[in-house]
Order: C-alpha cells, then structure tokens, then sequence
C-alpha cells in the first residue's frame, strides 16, 4: 500500500457556521463541502451532525463536526495545552508576519513567532478551543538530512531513558556568524 496524502482531519466544533467564518476570514481556506446526516453512517446511531469541510492546501483537507445532541466538548485534563494543535505549513517569513497582524488586527490573541531552529511558528486558538500553528520552514536540505538519520537512535535512547537525547543538540548551538548556520561538529551531531 501506498498512501497518497490525508484524506481529511476532523475535529469538533461548537458551531459549523462560525468555524467556517473563522478559517475562511483568517487563514483563507475555501469551504468545500458540507455533510449534514440524522444517523451515523458507519454506526447507524441516530445523532444529528453538520460536517463541514475546508481546504487546508496542496489537497488537504480540514473538516469538523457539530453535533447538537451530544455533551459540551472539552479539552483532556491530563495533556498540556500546547501539545494537541493543527500545524499549517505557509511559504514565508513575510507571510507568517502578515497572517499574525491581521490575526492581531482581528482581535485574535498570537503567540509568537517562535524560532525553533528548523521552522518558525506563531499560535492562537481557533473559536472552539483548538490551537493552531502556522509555520514556516527555515531548515537547509542538509539539516533535514542529518535530523532524519539521527531520529532512529533518538527514538530508541528516548524509549529506554525517557531524557531528551542530544543527537540533535546542534540544532540550538548559536549560529555561526559568517554563514548564519550552526557548527558540523557539535556534541551530538552524526
């Protein structure tokens, strides 16, 4: 098997009409399609849905659920707040800069842009809780080279010791100033 892309990622939402809103006003995403049922297709439950579907770029696709019949949603207590987030890719720097000042400009509440080596983010919350990130790569081929043939052993190192391995601590080493990227021959490096 092969797989080709994600199909769809759904979420729930509060309100089908106001999360569309929302993604379509500030991060420009085309409402694609809606789905609405009485019963459950694959379980054949009677529960009343709106899924709404967005186009997340290069085929992807966004969707959410609003289900009126069934309890308030929540967020799990015992996960912090910034692990669980839909990450969106953009193609600059100057596009990350302006998404954030018209979220800003909106009343929407940014944080960031954070500098996390290999990619810059900024994050805010969606109308129904979910955190969002959008990002922007910064990584040369080459770094991207040296983190994938490290994953392995850092897997393996975090799976016995539960400490964040060093494989990769090049990555945080200050950059050299003459070429702006970190040093080949730090502790950790492949």
């Amino acid at each position: 098997m092969s797989l080709r892309r994600i199909h769809h990622v759904a979420y729930r939402c509060h309100d089908a009409a106001e999360t569309v809103d929302f993604y379509q006003r500030h991060l420009d995403m085309d409402f694609v399609l809606a789905i609405a049922e009485d019963e459950v297709p694959s379980t054949k439950e009677p529960d009343p849905y709106m899924h709404v579907f967005l186009d997340a770029g290069m085929g992807n696709v966004l969707a959410f659920f609003e289900l009126p019949n069934s309890p308030d949603m929540g967020v799990d207590p015992n996960t912090p707040q910034w692990v669980q987030h839909i990450a969106f890719e953009v193609d600059s720097r100057e596009a990350l800069a302006a998404t954030q000042t018209r979220l800003e400009a909106a009343g929407v509440e940014v944080l960031g842009p954070v500098d996390h080596s290999i990619f810059e983010s900024i994050y805010f919350f969606d109308p129904n809780g979910h955190r969002i990130e959008l990002a922007v790569n910064t990584a040369s081929a080459a770094d991207m080279r040296r983190l994938h043939e490290v994953a392995p052993a850092m897997l393996e190192e975090w799976s016995r010791t539960k400490r964040a391995p060093q494989h990769a601590a090049w990555l945080h080493a200050p950059k050299t100033p003459a070429t702006g990227t970190q040093p080949n021959n730090t502790q950790g490096a492949p």
